[in-house]
């Protein structure tokens, strides 16, 4: 048995009480602390400031409490369901009746703080009817009871079990869906015939006439959403598949083209336009093809070097200028360039005057007359020349000598000047080669410069290589001072001829004797002022080269291409009257 409240104070429940801290049917809070029975209703009693009253732990029977006149429970009702969920109501002086394990047990009666155990008592609340659901909340007496469920916040009202019904199912959320993760069974793993069984499960009329709405197949976020969204997914796939495939194709397809397929060529003979390209001395296969793909002549290198790989001659094309056809075929392109009629180049041959040079300018280039000697003129001090060239005033043509003998794009367009220092160019490339200030005090000249021009005599007067060396031979022996056959003069007709422009076999005495001019051998001593011509390779290497067998005269007895050599001036006699045999003179 339980004791409760053995002393003053105002906790009349034991903590240890079974209904200490009780919170109600109903999930409500429980209380900390001291709690009312009364569910902190206000509560009538007479004479008393708060009477409490308890059960004991023995089992008791109460009367009828319609013969005892209750205080402040006059006009109380006390309403309850019972097991079919039918509601009562009881009176204050209605009889109440508990189960029997109640009877027998006086309660006692707390009055001011202490037990009354005489029986005398006030008005005991007892435990709730098992069978009143409702039994356990606290009513008020006296007053009205208050409605807790009329808020907004409040939760609906408690039902009899018989009168619940089931909570409605949660709204489609479209939102929430629409943010979901893509859940097509081709990554998931499902089967769509899952989705077509839930369809004829949910939908038991069939689509006629059983229109879902907005929250069905064809709404927003229902299956008919997911099946686009699952349709769309397989397009991107498709796609990202299928453009994967093609650049495979397409990187596989060049590949095999640029290794093992022909080199893209074009077809025919080229348009009607026309261009020049310029291909530098010692340009292979590959060099001169990138420049025909670069002019839009050919369609590929590739191309170009297979024509002239199966062209026996193709190997036979030389540097130089070419006017050429746009979109030509490979080897249309190689038989044209081996046309000499392509070629728009000027070519300076060994021997070679500037004065001509400087017409065969103006003709490929479409200048008037005149005008690339004009320039030669005016622009010989910028175009190059070494410094030991144009050391004398006397000097006709400052770039003579200096105009290498070779092969130069000449084509429409270009300026003479550019040209004409490619030439300079090329010529100061081959005399660096030859140490000639060394040369020249080896001979007894006076400067690199009269090496060049003994060159450039050896050139003009002889015909093979065989003569070129005689030749320079007789020029050093008659520039000796003890040179008493000729006196230190040369008396060549070239040199005369240069200062006339001509270039006459038959030249009188009466008229070379006459003239003094400094190109003028017959009448002035020594080497010229300067070359009287451009020499070539072999001329030059004659000139550093002469033969020693004591030659001194010679004469072209034929006129043309046959020169015999003298050592005396009787032998001499002799060549000339068969020169003058030969020609009828």
């Amino acid at each position: 048995m339980t004791e409760y409240g053995r002393g003053q104070g105002s906790e009349p429940w034991h903590p240890e009480d079974p209904l200490y801290g009780d919170d109600g049917w109903g999930g409500q809070q429980a209380h900390v602390g001291p709690q009312s029975p009364y569910g902190s209703q206000p509560q009538n009693y007479p004479s008393q400031q708060s009477p409490q009253h308890y059960p004991q732990q023995s089992q008791q029977q109460y009367g009828d409490w319609g013969q005892h006149p209750q205080g402040g429970y006059d006009q109380q009702q006390y309403a309850y369901y019972d097991e079919q969920g039918q509601l009562h109501y009881v009176d204050g002086h209605g009889q109440q009746q508990y189960d029997q394990q109640y009877v027998g047990h006086a309660p006692q009666q707390y009055h001011q703080g202490t037990w009354d155990a005489t029986g005398t008592h006030g008005h005991v609340p007892y435990a709730a009817d098992p069978g009143d659901p409702y039994g356990q909340q606290p009513v008020a007496y006296g007053v009205e009871q208050p409605d807790f469920y009329g808020t907004e916040d409040a939760y609906p009202p408690p039902e009899p079990p018989g009168r619940r019904r089931p909570e409605p199912e949660p709204e489609p959320q479209p939102a929430a869906e629409e943010e979901e993760e893509e859940q097509h069974p081709f990554f998931t793993g499902a089967d769509d015939s899952d989705d077509d069984a839930d369809e004829s499960d949910d939908d038991p009329k069939g689509r006629r006439g059983g229109g879902r709405g907005k929250g069905g197949k064809e709404g927003k976020g229902g299956k008919g959403a997911k099946k686009r969204r699952n349709g769309a997914a397989c397009l991107v796939v498709c796609l990202v598949f299928g453009g994967g495939a093609a650049t495979v194709g397409y990187f596989g397809w060049h590949f095999y083209q640029n290794r093992f397929g022909a080199a893209p060529d074009y077809t025919g003979s080229g348009s009607s336009e026309t261009v020049t390209v310029q291909i530098p001395k010692g340009a292979g296969g590959y060099d001169i093809g990138r420049r025909l793909k670069e002019a839009g002549v050919v369609k590929s290198v590739d191309a170009f070097v297979h024509a002239q790989t199966q062209n026996p001659k193709g190997n036979t094309i030389q540097a130089g200028a070419y006017t050429l056809k746009k979109e030509m075929s490979a080897a249309s392109c190689v038989l044209l360039m081996l046309d000499p009629s392509s070629k728009a180049n000027v070519v300076v041959t060994p021997g070679e005057r500037a004065a001509a040079v400087y017409v065969a300018l103006d003709k490929k280039l479409g200048l008037s007359a005149g005008t690339s000697k004009k320039v030669a003129r005016a622009e010989y001090k910028n175009l190059g020349l070494p410094s030991y060239a144009n050391t004398s005033s006397k000097i006709m043509d400052p770039l003579e000598g200096f105009l290498y003998p070779g092969t130069y794009p000449a084509a429409k367009g270009m300026k003479p000047d550019a040209i004409l220092k490619q030439m300079v160019a090329a010529a100061k490339e081959q005399y660096a080669a030859y140490d000639l200030a060394a040369e020249a005090r080896k001979f007894d000249l006076d400067s690199p410069l009269q090496v060049i021009t003994v060159a450039s005599l050896v050139q003009a007067e002889g015909k093979t290589h065989d003569d070129f060396r005689k030749m320079a031979e007789v020029i050093y022996n008659r520039l000796k001072p003890t040179n008493t056959e000729t006196n230190q003069k040369l008396q060549f007709d070239s040199t005369f001829n240069y200062l006339k422009g001509t270039s006459n076999i038959h030249i009188s005495e009466s008229e070379i004797n006459s003239n003094r001019d400094p190109y003028n051998t017959y009448t002035q001593k020594g080497l010229p002022p300067g070359p009287i011509g451009n020499p070539g390779e072999d001329a030059l290497k004659a000139a550093l080269n002469p033969t020693d067998d004591g030659w001194i005269y010679f004469v072209a007895t034929d006129g043309q291409n046959n020169t015999e050599f003298a050592k005396t001036y009787a032998e001499f006699q002799q060549l000339k009257e068969k020169f003058n045999a030969s020609s009828g003179n």
